[in-house]
């Protein structure tokens, strides 16, 4: 049986998307985005067309993509704050059957609505093609990665078996569904029996977390560090049952903070190639070890001789869309290479200690900016860091650290150095820190854009 018809059999008029203006049960989704399907139908979509959905988060873009699932068109949600340039060489790369902008495609959905004779052909074969999400390309070209139904279905079930999510629970839509952590939690809903509830655009996470009856929660290091300085906002985020946290290191101070406020903090290790969580603590984090939890069910983990993290199983990826159709990023036994460096403990913890690619040689040694940032956040009065390299005369590169400071207790520049040296020593201890109120992000994300803080003009 189709996935929407399955949750609805399953859950019947239990909650499954809510927004300020209205609830939908599982049955209701069945019924609208069976219209929906059909519309797209109607317009010369068909099994295995890519649909490119540029669009701000929307209960009617979550109904149009469960409708793609449904019929067996490829979703490609593309980032509407990109700017239109970006937007366009995008569109150029996936050669779409159909493109709604976010005005075509109100006006689309509404009338699909409207019908209530509309029938179409359910699409069920697992290892069908059903998205394609770009990375989130914290530093170079976004790749567009192309899922299978069991990527997502595979992906949704490992999650619930490690944290449970079924009837009666609230998962707040907090991230892009552009992005694969958004997109994610579609199958989450329809696989568990959750609800999801889509706030407004304008609507802040604080005033989100207000108005709906919010249980599950999946953030970001920088949201999380908004949220514990809003009114209200420590209060709140422990009224949940979980609070999951990952896209980039969490600083020791960011971690300390919440598990003093009683958090259900998750941290979870992740990525697009992998449909999104890898790892994920096996219950809320009690101490600041800062690892990224175990390997959930679906998935393998393996470190390669030189520190890389490798990764293989269900949940990975198709691969990347090229012009001559699908490249895979698979090696010759079947593994996808990261690009991240990280340790597995004996008892199956993942600690991610940073990007290969941000590494940077200084004097003749390997700098991990990582570990600097993790030194410097260890500090009492920093709350967040960024290391980037700078060129030297003498070293060819130092690093250099942008932070953001509490308002009081603020260490200055002499103790900051005099404490790097001694943890880290000379040659990591960057040659300049510049503060900052507020940092530079990646475009529709909250996660910090790290190339801008390398161009030569910023440092």
């Amino acid at each position: 049986m189709e996935i929407v018809a399955q949750a609805a059999q399953r859950f019947g008029n239990a909650p499954a998307l809510v927004t300020a203006g209205r609830r939908w049960s599982f049955a209701d989704l069945d019924g609208d985005t069976a219209r929906i399907a059909a519309a797209f139908e109607a317009q010369g979509v068909r099994r295995g067309d890519v649909v490119a959905l540029v669009a701000p988060n929307s209960a009617a873009l979550v109904l149009a993509l469960m409708a793609l699932v449904r019929m067996g068109g490829v979703a490609a949600p593309v980032n509407h704050r990109f700017p239109a340039s970006h937007i366009d060489g995008v569109l150029a790369r996936l050669h779409p059957v159909m493109t709604l902008d976010a005005a075509k495609f109100e006006a689309f959905v509404a009338d699909a609505l409207a019908r209530r004779d509309a029938a179409f052909t359910g699409a069920t074969e697992m290892a069908r093609r059903v998205s394609i999400i770009h990375t989130s390309a914290s530093s170079g070209q976004p790749k567009a990665a192309m899922h299978s139904f069991s990527n997502h279905w595979y992906s949704a079930k490992g999650s619930a078996e490690n944290l449970p999510f079924g009837p009666g629970d609230c998962w707040l839509l907090s991230l892009p569904l552009c992005h694969v952590g958004g997109y994610s939690m579609l199958f989450k809903c329809l696989v568990g029996g959750g609800a999801l509830a889509v706030p407004s655009p304008d609507a802040s996470l604080a005033e989100s977390l207000a108005r709906f009856p919010v249980t599950h929660l999946s953030l970001v290091p920088t949201q999380l560090y908004r949220m514990l300085r809003a009114d209200g906002g420590p209060e709140r985020l422990r009224s949940l049952e979980a609070l999951l946290l990952g896209g980039s290191a969490v600083s020791p101070a960011l971690l300390r903070e919440a598990i003093r406020e009683h958090v259900p903090l998750y941290l979870t290790y992740g990525s697009t190639e992998m449909s999104t969580q890898v790892t994920t603590s096996p219950g809320p984090v009690t101490s600041a070890r800062g690892d990224s939890g175990v390997v959930l069910p679906y998935r393998q983990v393996k470190i390669d001789t030189d520190g890389e993290i490798l990764v293989k199983g269900e949940c990975l990826f198709m691969g990347y869309l090229d012009e001559g159709g699908v490249r895979t990023a698979r090696d010759a036994e079947g593994w996808f290479h990261t690009g991240d460096m990280g340790e597995l403990s004996k008892d199956g913890r993942l600690t991610v200690l940073g990007r290969r690619d941000s590494m940077f040689i200084s004097g003749g040694e390997n700098i991990h900016p990582e570990e600097i940032e993790k030194a410097l956040t260890s500090i009492r009065g920093i709350e967040q860091a960024v290391v980037v390299p700078a060129p030297d005369a003498e070293y060819g590169t130092r690093p250099v650290a942008w932070i953001e400071v509490q308002e009081q207790g603020e260490p200055d520049d002499s103790a900051i150095t005099a404490h790097l040296k001694e943890a880290l020593g000379k040659l990591k201890t960057p040659v300049a820190f510049h503060r900052v109120r507020e940092w530079q992000t990646l475009p529709g994300s909250p996660k910090i854009d790290r190339s801008w803080y390398c161009k030569p003009g910023n440092l």
